[in-house]
């Protein structure tokens, strides 16, 4: 009975201290974390930082620059923007045979779909004012967009996947 309580009691005490040693690596681990010296960049009044210090920008141009920049196309060759300039006529041809009719989401993603040789779920859509229309999709850096207004016009183009990885352009923000 005696030696079945040491055992216990030596178990107990090897978990606490297992879970006192966990805790305080977690806290180590935490105070480490490289994000807790970012601050903002001092103003022009303020002394500045050491060289080589990361901030971040409270200057409004650049912080707009940043968040755009995602929206950037990625570079593609000629060969690449020839090669995908028959789909792009095929969407354009399929999407004026839907404007200004009724349509929804669904028949103008099976319709890109189909002119652009992908799977519905590989496009993109969006819903710009009723009943226009944004819709994409392509492969690798290469995607083909195209709009579909109110009045029957439709148009499409070649572009690089943006550099967030979409095809249709980023709304912005972060």
């Amino acid at each position: 009975m005696r030696r079945q309580r040491s055992r216990t009691a030596v178990i107990g005490s090897l978990l606490f201290v297992a879970v006192a040693m966990l805790a305080g690596g977690y806290a180590l681990a935490v105070a480490d974390d490289p994000r807790d010296s970012m601050r903002y960049c001092p103003s022009p009044q303020e002394p500045r930082l050491p060289p080589g210090t990361p901030c971040i920008s409270q200057d409004p141009n650049l912080k707009y620059q940043e968040n755009h920049g995602y929206r950037r196309e990625q570079e593609i060759t000629a060969e690449q923007r020839a090669g995908a300039q028959g789909k792009a006529e095929a969407l354009a041809e399929a999407l004026e045979g839907l404007a200004g009719k009724p349509v929804g989401e669904a028949e103008i993603v099976a319709a890109a779909a189909t002119a652009l040789g992908l799977e519905p779920d590989r496009i993109e859509y969006r819903q710009l004012r009723r009943p226009e229309a944004l819709v994409g999709g392509g492969s690798g850096k290469v995607c083909v967009i195209g709009t579909m207004g109110r009045e029957g016009h439709a148009a499409a183009e070649v572009t690089g996947r943006t550099l967030d990885g979409t095809c249709l352009p980023g709304l912005g923000g972060h």
